[in-house]
């Protein structure tokens, strides 16, 4: 930074403090985060971000008599190399530990939902389902999720403990019972219900519900503070280390089966049990959820209200209280209703990934579609090697890509995501070689990491900070309505198709070239620029919060 800039920034952050904030509560942040600096940065990091700064909480005020928007803007660009626009928060700029101990934390609440996803299908056919019928259980995941992820949100915003924070204490509940459940599920036929019962099916449906309802409250802390905490010049970042460390978890999910069959572990039983191999995978699973958890509660501080408010420009008692759901649906942003378009085939396509996978790659590669034979079973191993791969093109493509692009590129990423995910999609139709199979499941991996994180990256830069976790708890109803969708739509596919499963995969690429056409509605919103000095050394130089020690207990 120019000593220009720098004594600029220094004089307003000096001069402003009155003008500003105006009262000795606000000032009292200082001794809060044990640094005399700590009041100046405030204003200073924000001031230089926009010539709106200056109305942080309480409304526009004159900034040390910098009334022209363009000296303020002349400012802005001297400072952060970029003009000022529309803007959505003054957040300041994380450190990369910072960010990772926000995001690692996914690594484990992954591992559930991926043995969820890709042992589900196996289990419930293990311990007798009608292959017709699947739809019938898998409906109940993204139902859990529809009820809960937006109560969550909406009941985390009016959260506050001094100790655990906003949303931390909601996945301090959920960790254990999610864990739990993981226990119980894979032993659906284990007690004695009977090969095809209706209380086998009927323990096994509760189960996976209960998993799901524990599992999503677990995720969405994640990914609130995502929107609460990373400016969005960080975003894209934080978003695509998310998902790198959700898919890293998947790769150990899904893989966890098949190595233990390597080492010896039974991967047969009797009729209607599930195999030894994939239960001991869930415990595993459910003890590194426990640990990832426990890890991101005792490493991530939430900022306090007050900070909160002043960095996104909202009211300090604005969570005080809360409007309805069904208000905050009817004024949701465009950005809600134009992504929720394009996600409403992206995951009516993996829904019957999930659903149909193993029996589709049992029938071309294995030619079997027996639940007991050896070569059935052999094939749900393998399609969790190759859900392993899927995840380990993810991570790979996460940290070498995605984490690298711009905000105003995030349409052309979304589309070739969405690209690959329909050839993977064919390619699983068509290809009846197992090592083949490698290929499509890699484009399958690329797309599924690109549709969330260019998904919550356009949604999220469209909140104002106001009800963003009733917000991000809504958008997750468009992750988890197409996928009720897609169940109930199989009872009337799946027969049309000859009750084929590798038909249903074809179904899948359809639907997954119908989103790329979508992805033309989603309007460009790139003029929002992040509210973030040029370097953590321009924070630290402004004598600015310890955003470190904001945000890292």
């Amino acid at each position: 930074m120019s000593r220009k800039a720098y004594a600029v920034s220094a004089e307003m952050a000096g001069r402003g403090r009155a003008s500003l904030h105006g009262d000795t509560a606000l000032q009292g942040d200082a001794a809060q985060h044990g640094d005399a600096g700590s009041f100046g940065q405030t204003i200073s990091s924000s001031a230089t971000a926009s010539p709106n700064a200056a109305s942080i909480g309480t409304g526009p005020r004159t900034l040390s008599g910098l009334t022209s928007s363009k000296a303020a803007d002349a400012q802005a660009v001297e400072t952060t190399g970029r003009t000022s626009g529309p803007v959505a928060n003054s957040l300041p700029r994380l450190s990369k530990r910072t960010i990772f101990a926000m995001t690692f934390g996914f690594f484990g609440i992954n591992m559930a939902f991926s043995l969820q996803s890709s042992q589900m299908g196996r289990i419930f056919q293990t311990i007798g389902a009608d292959p017709t019928k699947l739809g019938l259980f898998f409906i109940l995941p993204p139902l859990a999720g529809m009820v809960v992820q937006p109560l969550i949100g909406k009941y985390s915003d009016m959260t506050w403990s001094n100790r655990f924070g906003r949303r931390m204490p909601y996945l301090i509940a959920a960790a254990p019972i999610a864990a739990l459940v993981m226990v119980l599920l894979p032993n659906a036929g284990s007690f004695g219900f009977g090969y095809a019962s209706v209380a086998a099916l009927a323990f096994g449906a509760v189960a996976i519900l209960f998993m799901d309802l524990s599992s999503n409250i677990c995720m969405q802390p994640f990914k609130m503070i995502i929107g609460d905490m990373v400016n969005e010049e960080q975003k894209d970042m934080a978003w695509s280390w998310q998902q790198s460390f959700s898919n890293l978890g998947g790769v150990l999910a899904t893989v966890l089966p098949f190595v233990l069959t390597a080492f010896g572990v039974a991967n047969v039983a009797a009729a209607g049990e599930v195999p030894l191999s994939v239960r001991l995978a869930f415990y595993i699973g459910a003890a590194i959820l426990l640990l990832t958890s426990l890890y991101t509660v005792l490493s991530v501080k939430e900022y306090d209200p007050d900070h909160y408010a002043r960095y996104h420009h909202i009211k300090p008692k604005t969570h005080d209280s809360s409007p309805s759901l069904w208000s905050l649906l009817k004024k949701a942003p465009r950005a809600f209703w134009e992504v929720s378009l394009v996600q409403l085939f992206n995951w009516f396509a993996f829904q019957y990934l999930w659903t149909y996978a193993t029996g589709a790659i049992a029938e071309n590669v294995w030619h079997t579609t027996d639940t007991a034979s050896a070569g059935y079973q052999a094939a749900g191993n393998w399609y969790g090697i190759l859900t392993c791969v899927q995840s380990l093109a993810a991570v790979i493509w996460g940290f070498l890509v995605l984490s690298k692009t711009s905000a105003d590129k995030r349409k052309f990423w979304f589309r070739i995501g969405l690209a690959s995910g329909a050839l993977g999609f064919f390619g699983v139709f068509f290809i009846h070689n197992q090592f083949l199979l490698i290929l499509p499941f890699c484009l399958i991996g690329i797309a599924y990491l690109t549709m969330q994180t260019q998904a919550f990256s356009i949604f999220t830069t469209s909140l104002d900070g106001s009800n963003e976790g009733a917000y991000m708890g809504l958008f997750n109803c468009g992750i988890c309505l197409p996928q009720i969708i897609a169940s109930v739509a199989s009872f009337a596919i799946f027969p049309l198709v000859g009750k084929s499963m590798p038909h249903m995969i074809l179904v899948a690429g359809i639907a997954m070239v119908m989103g790329i056409v979508a992805v033309s509605v989603i309007t460009d919103n790139t003029g929002k620029e992040a509210h973030s000095t040029e370097d953590s050394g321009t924070v630290a130089a402004l004598g600015g919060i310890d955003t470190e020690r904001t945000a890292n207990r």
